[in-house]
C-alpha cells in the first residue's frame, strides 16, 4: 500500500476487496486527500460531507463535519468557524496537489434529521455548504442531502464519482451516539488559526 501524505497518517486506510482498490474511511471531523486509484469512505447522518476534486487532474478529496451550534450560520459567523475550517483545509490540501481551482467541482452528501433534539443541524449544515462553494465559485455537480436517515458514501475522486447508500434500517445506535459525542466536542472546543484560501 502506497503511503499517504504525512499529515493523514491517523486515517484508516485498507484494501477493500469489493470494490479493489485502497480506502480511506473517514469520521466526524475528519478530511483526507486521496492518492491515485483510492476510494474514501463514510457515514453520515446530520453531518455534511463534501467531495471535491479537480476535473482534469483526477485528485480530489471529501471531509465530514458539523456545524457547532448557534443561530447564524453564515460563512462569517463565529458559529460557522468549524465548517469553514473543514472546508478550507480540504480545498487548500487539494491545491496544494498541482490542481487548478477554476477545476474543481464538489458534491455534497448528509444533513439527515437522525437525531431528534438536534432536529435543525442536518439543514444548517447543508445551508452552510451550498453557501460556502457558491462564495467560492465552485460548481455543485450532485447532491443527496436533508431527509430523515443516514447515509453511506464511497466516493472515487480520479473520476469524481460517488456511490451512495441510504441506510433505512439501522440495527443499532453507533451513528448517532458518534455524532452526539462530536457535537458535544466542538461546542467545547474553539477552532485556532485562521485559514485563508489561495
Amino acid at each position: 500500500m502506497k503511503a499517504c501524505i504525512s499529515i493523514f497518517s491517523h486515517i484508516n486506510r485498507y484494501e477493500d476487496g469489493e470494490n479493489k482498490c485502497i480506502t480511506a474511511k473517514l469520521l466526524p471531523g475528519e478530511f483526507y486527500i486521496s492518492q491515485p486509484n483510492e476510494m474514501i469512505t463514510t457515514v453520515l447522518g446530520s453531518c455534511v460531507s463534501a467531495c471535491i476534486y479537480d476535473i482534469a487532474r483526477g485528485r480530489g478529496g471529501m471531509n465530514h463535519f458539523m456545524l457547532p451550534s448557534g443561530n447564524d450560520n453564515s460563512p462569517s459567523s463565529d458559529s460557522a468557524r468549524y465548517g469553514l475550517f473543514a472546508m478550507e483545509s480540504l480545498i487548500n490540501e487539494i491545491l496544494k496537489c498541482g490542481c487548478k481551482k477554476t477545476n474543481l467541482r464538489a458534491k455534497l452528501f448528509g444533513g439527515g434529521q437522525i437525531i431528534r433534539n438536534m432536529s435543525d443541524i442536518g439543514r444548517k449544515n447543508v445551508q452552510f455548504a451550498k453557501t460556502f462553494l457558491y462564495a467560492e465559485g465552485i460548481s455543485l455537480e450532485a447532491s443527496d442531502l436533508g431527509l430523515s436517515y443516514p447515509r453511506k458514501i464511497n466516493f472515487f475522486p480520479d473520476t469524481g464519482k460517488v456511490m451512495v447508500k441510504r441506510l433505512k434500517t439501522l440495527h443499532n445506535t453507533t451513528i448517532q451516539d458518534r455524532e452526539r459525542r462530536y457535537f458535544d466536542s466542538i461546542n467545547r472546543q474553539k477552532v485556532g488559526g485562521d485559514i485563508e484560501l489561495f
